[in-house]
């Protein structure tokens, strides 16, 4: 597996050599925020989203000073609005009162926020810091790291943790970018478009027919 991933990066760096966050932001609270915001919902989505909220709440205090209810409306069209803004708030709160209102660049410290699992944290420290602590697992990667066979795992702890065994650690972070990219123009869930894909002849294609 680790010959195949080699060969995908490869692939991935000639198809998307500019591959990075398609969350639009302008420092760290902004990226934790709309990651957050992006939980089963599109980035095209958030980004229309974040283009009203990050004019109205501009620095972490804003936000932890924040009406639930006015930044429910806010983000409304985002899905689970009412979880969202409640995880957001505290988060906010949470960067407040316990690191001098600036987003932590640890995983540890970023896993303690309310919102925020490994997916969250990777974005975070990925984009935000430069920092590769682990791969971005969502539903994209998860779904093309068994189709492309560099997994056999569906837990998206588990499939990190292969991804991290087999991929060079310099590349983590534009591993998922490029895959997630990969995933909604060509290897999509439903009727993937293999005829047309370059990384055909190093995927083995697994579960098609499941698909």
């Amino acid at each position: 597996m680790i010959a195949r991933a080699r060969k995908i990066v490869e692939g991935l760096e000639t198809l998307y050599p500019g591959a990075k966050c398609e969350l639009g932001h302008a420092n760290a609270h902004e990226l934790l925020f709309a990651t957050i915001l992006s939980a089963q919902c599109t980035d095209v989505r958030v980004n229309s989203v974040t283009k009203t909220l990050f004019r109205r709440y501009k620095t972490v205090d804003d936000y932890a000073s924040a009406d639930p209810a006015e930044l429910e409306l806010v983000i409304r069209s985002c899905g689970f609005f009412r979880m969202k803004a409640k995880a957001i708030v505290e988060t906010a709160r949470a960067l407040r009162d316990q690191f001098g209102g600036r987003v932590p660049g640890e995983m540890e410290k970023l896993l303690t926020l309310r919102g925020v699992a490994r997916k969250t944290a990777n974005v975070v420290l990925g984009d935000a810091f430069g920092r590769a602590e682990g791969v971005v697992v969502d539903t994209h990667v998860k779904r093309l790291a068994y189709r492309m066979g560099l997994t056999d795992e569906s837990d998206p702890v588990k499939v990190e943790r292969d991804l991290m065994e087999r991929l060079p650690r310099g590349r983590w972070i534009f591993f998922s970018h490029a895959m997630i990219l990969h995933g909604r123009r060509v290897c999509k869930a439903l009727n993937p478009a293999c005829a047309a894909c370059a990384l055909r002849r190093d995927c083995p294609q697994r579960g098609l027919d499941a698909d």
